[in-house]
């Protein structure tokens, strides 16, 4: 699995990119993986390793949330989108103070939450995200594509709300 750089993008398009600081951890990466089970822990691992690598500091509990919202983003486009998009494009840029991770997929259904019972064994995937999303204050959306795809992504700040740096 490689991993492509390119330049900074900010957590959403109504929100601007913060402006780059010179040796600093902040940028953006993309990988692409096969829409199939197995590319699932690649692609959380793929997302851990990058966040160690680049040095970002992040609490262990926030890395925890967006390992969590990284495995349910791509189990949705491996479990609902395959047949239309072989493959499932993963982005993470990151921010002097916040991380986003984007999911990219050929299928053109906007996911929603579900309200599942107790017997279901799936289905609470993008209630997980948005209550990660929520507890950490950031935020969560869902785009279309030119092509008719569409892009789930989530952006987490680096330092809680709550607690401060």
């Amino acid at each position: 699995m490689e991993i492509l750089g390119s330049a900074p993008q900010g957590p959403s398009r109504a929100v601007a990119p913060p402006p780059r600081r010179p040796g600093g951890y902040e940028g953006s990466w993309r990988l692409t993986v096969p829409s199939l089970d197995c590319s699932v822990p690649g692609a959380r691992h793929a997302v851990r390793d990058l966040i160690a690598r680049q040095g970002v500091p992040i609490r262990p509990d926030l890395l925890h949330g967006l390992l969590l919202i990284v495995s349910e983003l791509v189990t949705n486009a491996v479990q609902h989108a395959a047949l239309l998009s072989p493959e499932v494009g993963v982005e993470v840029s990151i921010g002097p103070a916040w991380v986003r991770v984007a999911v990219e997929d050929s299928h053109p259904y906007r996911p929603r939450p579900m309200e599942v019972g107790d017997e279901c064994t799936g289905g609470r995937g993008l209630l997980l995200v948005q209550a990660v999303v929520e507890e950490a204050g950031g935020c969560h959306d869902v785009e279309h594509t030119a092509g008719g795809g569409k892009v789930v992504w989530a952006a987490l700040p680096l330092t809680s709300p709550q607690r401060g740096r």
